[in-house]
């Protein structure tokens, strides 16, 4: 059986590159077998922050073509990486996109994204962004002109089907932007050393986000209370606040104050207990939560109330009989189990709630 071999250069081009290539026709953004999808503003804005902080992106697949009765300048079929050459090219150059339209393809960044520079133009940034945007390196693999259509879409293919299949917060990791998701990230990334040493989260878990998703759901407690978790409720509020969360600030110091809390409390034994499995540590943080601030209150700046000396022991012993399953039999289903049902959720705070005196 024969083998096709891609003799893929391995490279890198400077957004300036692209430019150029665009500005003298040589650059084809949307061949044939290309999608032809359009980003979100918050999508477009995150990758033009990203660009600024120089941190990297995916690599962009080229196919050089070469018809030398035409030009001795090649053409740069764009395989993989189109909305983002584009949108970096509309926000730098849009004059140089013939089917530019206002609105649909205006690039934007945002306060979510970049306080410093948020609606400022290329043109209105200060020169030494302009250049550090300018200079940004693509990493590029480029495949030689005698690739065919026919073998691009096997490279496709083998793109989207090895590797493990994306879970839903990775999902959603790829399709917001906005603030609900950077301060999701920004706390859940904050307290990394706390979801290591309490051993909620594995390793494993945290490089597939889990800790974000858990992080997203007790965010969620704080602004509507104890709740059924569902995929589709935390995919309706990525989105309902993609564009601004009012009380982010009070969010994010009030998880921190509960964290703290649990800390102060367990030292290093909170992994020795019940606790340390997912869905009893959201127990446990509800619990906390509404000690210091009430489930379901208003989420205005407040200072949280004291926590009575004596409720270690107390969730300790909790920990202790739901271990040794020193409970009813109904009750042990919902405390053993991961489900994260509302009544649930409901049942184990209500037990661990009979200790607390």
């Amino acid at each position: 059986m024969e083998y096709n071999f891609f003799n893929i250069d391995k490279t890198v081009y400077k957004v300036s590159d692209f430019m150029s290539w665009q500005k003298i026709g040589s650059l084809i953004l949307s061949p044939n077998f290309q999608r032809r999808p359009h980003w979100s503003s918050s999508a477009k804005s995150y990758l033009v922050d990203t660009i600024i902080r120089g941190l990297p992106i995916p690599i962009i697949i080229i196919r050089e073509r070469l018809d030398l009765s035409a030009s001795i300048e090649p053409k740069r079929e764009i395989v993989d990486g189109q909305q983002r050459l584009r949108t970096i090219i509309a926000f730098i150059a849009p004059m140089l996109l013939e089917d530019y339209q206002e609105g649909r393809d205006d690039v934007i960044v945002s306060k979510t994204h970049n306080k410093e520079l948020a609606g400022k133009s290329f043109r209105q940034m200060p020169v030494s962004i302009q250049q550090r945007i300018l200079n940004y390196s693509f990493s590029v693999h480029v495949l030689p002109s005698e690739t065919s259509d026919r073998d691009v879409l096997q490279i496709f293919a083998r793109l989207n089907s090895t590797g493990t299949k994306l879970n839903e917060q990775e999902i959603r990791n790829a399709e917001f932007f906005g603030e609900f998701k950077r301060l999701a990230y920004d706390i859940a990334y904050s307290h990394l050393n706390r979801w290591r040493s309490w051993k909620i989260f594995s390793e494993t878990d945290i490089a597939r986000m889990i800790e974000v998703e858990e992080t997203s759901d007790l965010m969620l407690l704080m602004l509507i209370g104890e709740h059924g978790k569902t995929q589709r409720n935390l995919n309706a509020f990525y989105r309902k606040y993609e564009d601004v969360l009012p009380e982010s600030s009070e969010i994010e110091r009030r998880f921190g104050d509960v964290m703290d809390t649990i800390d102060d409390l367990f030292d290093d034994r909170l992994k020795e207990t019940v606790y340390s499995r997912k869905a009893l540590f959201h127990t446990l943080f509800a619990l906390i939560y509404d000690q210091l601030y009430g489930l379901g209150s208003e989420l205005k700046k407040m200072a949280p109330k004291k926590i009575r000396a004596g409720i270690l022991d107390e969730l300790l012993e909790a920990s202790d009989r739901i271990k040794n399953e020193e409970i009813p039999e109904e009750l042990a289903k919902k405390l053993r189990g991961a489900t994260s049902d509302a009544g649930s959720r409901t049942a184990r705070l209500a037990f661990i709630k009979q200790f607390i005196s």
